[in-house]
Protein backbone atom coordinates (compact mmCIF):
# COMPACT_ATOMS: atom_id res chain seq x y z
CA UNK A 1 0.00 0.00 0.00
CA UNK A 2 1.39 3.13 -1.32
CA UNK A 3 2.12 6.22 1.47
CA UNK A 4 -0.96 8.22 -0.39
CA UNK A 5 -3.28 5.12 0.67
CA UNK A 6 -2.06 4.89 4.06
CA UNK A 7 -3.05 8.71 4.55
CA UNK A 8 -6.41 7.97 3.11
CA UNK A 9 -6.55 5.20 5.17
CA UNK A 10 -6.10 7.21 8.41
CA UNK A 11 -8.46 9.96 7.38
CA UNK A 12 -11.21 7.19 6.95
CA UNK A 13 -10.58 5.56 10.70
CA UNK A 14 -10.55 8.87 11.98
CA UNK A 15 -13.49 10.30 10.54
CA UNK A 16 -15.61 6.65 11.24
CA UNK A 17 -14.10 7.55 14.80
CA UNK A 18 -14.98 10.67 14.92
CA UNK A 19 -18.78 9.79 13.72
CA UNK A 20 -18.83 6.95 16.01
CA UNK A 21 -17.59 8.20 19.24
CA UNK A 22 -17.72 12.18 18.96
CA UNK A 23 -14.16 12.61 19.17
CA UNK A 24 -12.34 14.85 17.43
CA UNK A 25 -9.97 13.88 14.79
CA UNK A 26 -7.13 15.08 16.24
CA UNK A 27 -7.29 12.53 18.86
CA UNK A 28 -6.47 10.18 16.79
CA UNK A 29 -4.71 11.64 13.67
CA UNK A 30 -1.57 13.30 15.63
CA UNK A 31 -0.53 10.46 17.41
CA UNK A 32 -0.63 8.23 14.13
CA UNK A 33 0.94 11.19 12.74
CA UNK A 34 3.57 11.24 15.63
CA UNK A 35 3.98 7.09 15.49
CA UNK A 36 3.05 5.46 12.27
CA UNK A 37 4.83 8.28 10.28
CA UNK A 38 7.72 10.03 11.71
CA UNK A 39 5.95 13.80 12.22
CA UNK A 40 7.26 15.55 14.88
CA UNK A 41 4.76 16.85 17.73
CA UNK A 42 4.81 20.23 15.19
CA UNK A 43 4.19 18.57 12.14
CA UNK A 44 1.48 16.75 13.30
CA UNK A 45 -0.42 19.27 15.28
CA UNK A 46 0.06 21.96 12.19
CA UNK A 47 -0.69 18.96 9.64
CA UNK A 48 -3.95 18.04 11.51
CA UNK A 49 -5.08 22.06 12.18
CA UNK A 50 -4.69 22.47 8.08
CA UNK A 51 -7.07 19.57 7.02
CA UNK A 52 -9.97 20.76 9.82
CA UNK A 53 -9.17 24.07 8.76
CA UNK A 54 -12.76 25.75 8.20
CA UNK A 55 -12.83 28.09 10.31
CA UNK A 56 -12.09 27.39 13.58
CA UNK A 57 -8.24 26.16 12.84
CA UNK A 58 -7.30 29.11 10.14
CA UNK A 59 -5.23 31.34 12.64
CA UNK A 60 -4.01 28.15 14.49
CA UNK A 61 -2.86 26.41 10.88
CA UNK A 62 -1.42 29.76 9.49
CA UNK A 63 0.65 29.70 12.59
CA UNK A 64 1.76 26.34 12.21
CA UNK A 65 2.51 27.12 8.25
CA UNK A 66 4.51 30.05 8.82
CA UNK A 67 6.62 28.11 11.39
CA UNK A 68 7.07 25.07 8.36
CA UNK A 69 4.95 22.53 9.93
CA UNK A 70 1.95 21.79 7.80
CA UNK A 71 2.08 19.53 4.71
CA UNK A 72 -0.62 20.42 2.61
CA UNK A 73 -0.61 17.27 0.28
CA UNK A 74 -1.05 14.68 3.94
CA UNK A 75 -3.54 16.80 4.72
CA UNK A 76 -5.79 16.73 1.65
CA UNK A 77 -5.32 12.76 1.78
CA UNK A 78 -6.01 12.77 5.19
CA UNK A 79 -9.13 15.08 4.54
CA UNK A 80 -10.47 12.93 1.79
CA UNK A 81 -10.66 9.84 4.23
CA UNK A 82 -11.82 11.66 6.97
CA UNK A 83 -14.71 12.89 4.82
CA UNK A 84 -16.03 9.78 3.81
CA UNK A 85 -15.19 8.27 7.47
CA UNK A 86 -17.16 10.43 9.29
CA UNK A 87 -19.97 9.76 7.33
CA UNK A 88 -19.65 5.66 8.20
CA UNK A 89 -18.99 6.42 11.81
CA UNK A 90 -22.25 8.34 12.20
CA UNK A 91 -24.20 5.65 10.34
CA UNK A 92 -22.65 3.12 12.62
CA UNK A 93 -23.11 4.77 15.64
CA UNK A 94 -26.67 5.83 15.33
CA UNK A 95 -27.63 1.93 15.10
CA UNK A 96 -25.66 1.30 18.01
CA UNK A 97 -27.13 0.86 22.49
CA UNK A 98 -25.71 3.55 24.46
CA UNK A 99 -24.25 1.51 26.42
CA UNK A 100 -21.99 -0.32 23.83
CA UNK A 101 -21.28 3.45 22.52
CA UNK A 102 -19.75 4.32 25.78
CA UNK A 103 -17.40 1.21 26.04
CA UNK A 104 -16.22 2.01 22.62
CA UNK A 105 -15.46 5.63 23.82
CA UNK A 106 -13.67 4.37 26.69
CA UNK A 107 -11.26 1.57 24.85
CA UNK A 108 -10.54 4.44 21.96
CA UNK A 109 -9.73 7.10 25.16
CA UNK A 110 -8.20 3.96 27.31
CA UNK A 111 -5.74 2.87 24.17
CA UNK A 112 -4.93 6.45 22.70
CA UNK A 113 -3.87 7.84 26.43
CA UNK A 114 -1.89 4.28 26.96
CA UNK A 115 0.19 5.24 23.71
CA UNK A 116 0.40 9.18 24.47
CA UNK A 117 2.10 8.07 27.87
CA UNK A 118 4.82 6.18 26.60
CA UNK A 119 5.60 8.16 23.36
CA UNK A 120 9.98 8.55 23.21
Amino acid sequence: MTEEMLFILLGLVAGMLSGLIGIGGGIIIVPALLFLFGFSQHQAQGTTLALMVPPIGLPAAWTYYKHGNVNFDVALLICAGFFLGGFLGARIATGLSNVVLERIFGVAMLVIGAKMLVAK
